[in-house]
Parts: structure tokens; sequence; C-alpha cells
């Protein structure tokens, strides 16, 4: 992903996943009969995704020379 629109697409692409996924394992973990192998399954790509917008939006900074 070079281009910086492509890049800044894919962040807010990313963003609402992640924001579905907490309001996902919220319910699940209300509802009181989650299972727990999904909801650490949840959890996880939750954590992976955060990561993956954290890399993207570090692209999107500008290299300072030292």
């Amino acid at each position: 992903m070079k281009n910086e629109e492509e890049i800044r697409r894919r962040i807010i692409e990313l963003d609402v996943e992640h924001r579905d996924l907490d309001a996902v394992i919220e319910m699940l973990t209300r509802d009181g009969h989650h299972d727990q192998l999904q909801l650490r399954r949840l959890k996880k790509r939750k954590l992976q995704l955060k990561d993956y917008i954290t890399l993207l939006k570090m692209q999107l900074v500008p290299d300072v020379p030292a």
C-alpha cells in the first residue's frame, strides 16, 4: 500500500471493524451466555486490528532524518 489515500481508507475500514468487534464483545460479555473460545478469538482479532492500524498510521508519518 504505497498510496497515502489507500492507507487512510484502509485505516478507516479497520477502525470500523475494530469498533464492531468491541460492540460484539461487550454484548457477549453482558449476555453472560458466551463461549469463552469465541470471546478469546474476537479479542485476539481486535488486538490484531489495533496493531495493524498502528502500523498503517506509522506509514503516514514522514521519516525524519536523524
